[in-house]
């Protein structure tokens, strides 16, 4: 089990115990895009826990690249709940009815009623040369998005919930927040207690979308195979075929 003070410094070593593995493939499986939120505020030493665990993320050439803005002033989140209303019905124009009704009915922020919001940015020129960026400009965004996926699963280890709101407009949302043109706000996300973690995606359960089946998403020695192709999976990919048609993804939860 690790101990406080490893949690506290990051500083980690040896292999997991099945525990701390369950643990791990728990937090994953069962995190969720929460959009309601209780009152109760997050403690002071889960909220530095939680920003600790994002600043461990991944990044190409070790760049960096990420900031957090924390937000809890009543005033500048009325500004970005704004800025979603705004956007949200916008967006709605693209629906043809039924679905444009459908759309709205959906929650999709918590921007007030959460105790804190964090934008996470990303900024394009952290490090003068980036080993291993030639190539891959973008890197910069995926290690950013690489410090969000950390900061979701310590937050659903927590019992806290995260919510990314992205119907915003960059360019406003920059402004509101006094982000430097050249930085890139990435995502804004809602973080607080929960009412409740579904068991399964809330967009899932409103009947928007269903999760795809991951064996029609792998393809094997190349892209030249129809996905989940039966002939791709022969020879040495066949056992790994058949544990993943076996595998419901929730075996160590």
């Amino acid at each position: 089990m690790a101990s406080n003070s490893q949690i506290q410094t990051g500083e980690f070593s040896g292999e997991f115990s099945t525990e701390e593995q369950r643990g791990l493939y728990r937090a994953i499986f069962s995190r969720r895009d929460i959009r309601t939120f209780k009152t109760d505020p997050i403690p002071a030493d889960a909220l530095a826990r939680i920003i600790r665990a994002a600043h461990h993320g991944p990044s190409v050439g070790f760049m960096q690249p990420w900031d957090f803005i924390m937000v809890q002033d009543t005033e500048i989140r009325q500004k970005v709940k704004d800025l979603f209303d705004r956007e949200r019905q916008a967006a709605s124009t693209f629906f043809d009815e039924p679905r444009r009704s459908h759309y709205l009915s959906l929650k999709l922020e918590g921007i007030l009623e959460s105790p804190v919001n964090v934008c996470v940015t990303c900024d394009p020129t952290r490090a003068e040369v980036v080993l291993g960026r030639n190539s891959i400009q973008e890197t910069d965004l995926y290690s950013t998005c690489c410090a969000i996926q950390n900061l979701w699963l310590a937050a659903r280890a927590e019992g806290i919930g995260v919510g990314w709101v992205s119907i915003l407009k960059q360019p406003q949302l920059r402004q509101i927040l006094g982000v430097p043109h050249h930085v890139i706000p990435v995502a804004y996300l809602c973080l607080g207690y929960p009412v409740e973690f579904p068991d399964v995606p809330v967009l899932q359960t409103a009947g928007w979308r269903d999760r795809m089946e991951l064996e029609g998403l792998v393809h094997f020695d190349g892209w030249q195979d129809q996905p989940g192709s039966h002939q791709s999976a022969d020879g040495i990919w066949s056992d790994f075929k058949e544990a993943l048609s076996g595998s419901s993804g929730t075996s160590r939860s």
